[in-house]
């Protein structure tokens, strides 16, 4: 496990994650990308806990989910399976598992902050945190991406590479688009990557 981490977190978290990783039934697989989610923990029919994360992550994306993912493994074994998902026993448990690793060693120095500020509360998904999400992007291999807020009032754009929106306004946090097809209205996120069309 310990050559397999070594190629998707960073050097210096690798002996601490393996440390975390020290339990007889918790398996951690390797996934190729899934549009939806970047990891999931559950547990098995078997007894066993099961942690999957995308391949595609880069390293320090990859460690967030997989903290996150330990963390709803221990909140199981500590509070039992009556707990929400991402409620609170889930929120001290991951807040604490990853205040080792928020530190210059492992984060570049422009992500510590934003770290700090997002494990202040984290939520079920890092990606809801515009600011964290957008700066995580900027170490991904493909950093050709267009974001949503990136581009003008009534662009037309592919998202996913199916449906076409038009971009509309900026509500609190997210954007209004209107599919082109149906006129359904649906909010972006800001750090949403979109295909341009001309």
């Amino acid at each position: 496990m310990q050559s397999t981490l070594q190629n998707y977190i960073p050097e210096q978290a690798v002996l601490k994650v393996l440390k975390l990783l020290e339990h007889d039934n918790l398996l951690v697989l390797i996934k190729n990308e899934r549009k939806t989610r970047h990891g999931d923990y559950r547990k098995l029919p078997n007894g066993k806990h099961q942690i999957t994360i995308n391949n595609n992550l880069n390293k320090y994306r990859f460690l967030i989910t997989l903290i996150h993912e330990i963390a709803h493994f221990e909140a199981y074994k500590n509070y039992g399976r009556l707990i929400k998902p991402h409620g609170k026993e889930w929120k001290y448990t991951f807040q604490h598992l990853m205040l080792s690793f928020i530190n210059p060693e492992v984060f570049p120095l422009d992500l510590l902050p934003l770290l700090a500020k997002h494990f202040k509360n984290p939520k079920a998904s890092s990606d809801t945190d515009s600011n964290l999400a957008y700066a995580l992007k900027q170490f991904d291999v493909n950093t050709n991406s267009t974001y949503i807020f990136e581009v003008p009032l009534g662009t037309v754009f592919k998202f996913r590479n199916k449906k076409i929106f038009k971009k509309g306004v900026k509500r609190v946090k997210r954007f209004e688009c209107v599919e082109i097809s149906t006129g359904k209205v649906y909010l972006f996120n800001p750090n949403a990557e979109i295909d341009i069309l001309e």
